[in-house]
């Protein structure tokens, strides 16, 4: 029988992260982000356009620990942190496993997801430096949704550039972003240039996330005292994101567990990296042998497929060049239902990791995941994101392969958010018309 204490691992209000962990302290061979005009390693001012003064301080840092704000901390509470680690008993008997599995709840959140830990530094960072107003991309919505509640809590005006074929398929989530106050606009918009460019070159596009990108920027570098900000890939993103993984790591310390496996989607980077990361260290100390999995949609799958090289974070080129693993700026994945994974490249932190061996990465079809998603609402009575199901897919591969071998093997998973605004999806797949996203 489960131990009761077993199910559920939570934590304090006091046990709150009190800092980031930054992994570019310990991870050896990183490489320079690069102007995109002179090819020479980018310097603070170079960024100061784009970002906000103290956002471009944490991106260029190479200091191990970061102190929180005690004003985002207070606001990471507010958005349900510290957020319980629970065990999947119900998931674990339909599999007959002997594995055990277990996964950090990041869905409970008001804005549904991961992404407000990020949002709310951002939007404090930006308010303290003075800016009035703050731009975007989003892919599924979520990103958009969090910054657009931040932005409502410091008082700054946000506006989003919703990828066009996540707009067309989550209108929900635009209605959120709006009650939030927020201005969302389909990308790609008639709002900017590069958007009018885009959309005469290519009328019908459904948009991807490099595109909404370059409008974000656009907007940003275009208009007085208005900074951009960036949902995932960047080092300062990643950081902002620890907390998660931190929490983790205090839980299975209180309930005496050694993870054997610890497993993320991963579409940008920064839901993976924030959950691994810090645990990640240790294994880079040697303390741990924990193998690390990134789950990604075949759709765009820059780990398993791409190039690890050069290459601009947007479409337009308006972006720094980060070493990464890509599938190239222009490339527009599929219109999958996981639209928070339609990128083409990979944060440089976790590409440097996975180049390093630090951990591995298995790409599945939408159908699949799907498929895993279902079944883990059944059993946990939980829905999850589409880009969550990813990471459930891997974490049920995982244990069946445990269950084939007989090991009893440990197994933690990020639900990196809910699936409540993503039925149609859900819809399409239990009536079987759900399409394949393997990519073209």
């Amino acid at each position: 029988m489960t131990k009761k204490s077993d199910i559920r691992i939570t934590l304090t209000e006091d046990e709150v992260p009190k800092k980031y962990y930054n992994m570019a302290a310990d991870l050896k061979g990183l490489q320079p982000v690069l102007h995109p005009g002179t090819k020479e390693p980018i310097k603070e001012e170079d960024l100061l356009p784009v970002f906000t003064k103290s956002i471009v301080k944490q991106e260029m840092s190479k200091e191990r620990y970061i102190d929180i704000p005690d004003e985002v901390r207070e606001k990471l509470i507010l958005l349900n942190r510290p957020s319980p680690l629970q065990r999947a008993v119900n998931l674990e008997k339909y599999l007959k496993t002997p594995a055990k599995i277990y996964f950090k709840r990041e869905d409970m959140s008001p804005v549904g997801s991961h992404k407000g830990n990020s949002a709310v530094a951002q939007a404090y960072y930006c308010r303290k430096d003075g800016i009035e107003t703050i731009t975007t991309e989003t892919g599924a919505g979520q990103w958009g949704t969090a910054l657009a509640l931040a932005s409502s809590m410091f008082d700054l005006d946000c506006t989003v550039f919703m990828v066009r074929v996540s707009f067309d398929q989550k209108p929900f989530r635009r209605t959120i972003m709006q009650t939030y106050g927020a201005k969302v606009h389909a990308s790609p918009s008639i709002v900017t240039q590069y958007g009018k460019k885009v959309l005469k070159e290519h009328p019908n596009t459904s948009g991807s996330l490099g595109i909404a990108i370059s409008e974000a920027i656009e907007m940003a570098v275009s208009s007085k005292n208005v900074r951009y900000t960036l949902g995932s890939l960047a080092n300062s993103v990643v950081l902002h994101q620890t907390v998660i993984g931190q929490e983790v790591m205090a839980q299975l310390k209180k309930a005496d567990i050694e993870p054997d496996y610890m497993v993320a989607c991963v579409g940008g980077g920064s839901n993976f990296a924030g959950f691994a990361f810090p645990l990640m260290r240790e294994k880079i100390l040697g303390k741990t042998d924990c193998e690390f999995v990134a789950a990604e949609p075949m759709a765009a799958a820059s780990l398993t497929e791409g190039e690890y090289r050069y290459d601009f974070g947007d479409t337009a080129g308006m972006t720094p060049l980060f070493k990464m693993y890509t599938l190239g700026s222009e490339f527009i994945p599929s219109a999958i239902h996981a639209g928070g994974l339609r990128y083409h490249g990979m944060s440089p932190l976790v590409s440097e990791a996975y180049d390093q061996g630090l951990m591995s990465a298995r790409a599945y079809d939408q159908t699949e995941t799907f498929e895993a998603g279902v079944l883990f609402a059944k059993t946990e009575g939980i829905i999850p994101a589409p880009e969550s199901t990813h990471a459930i897919k891997a974490a049920i591969d995982i244990a069946l392969e445990a269950k084939a071998k007989n090991e009893e093997k440990t197994i933690v998973f990020n639900l990196s958010g809910n699936g409540l605004l993503d039925l149609a999806g859900y819809e399409k797949f239990i009536s079987g018309s759900l399409s394949s996203s393997r990519m073209k």
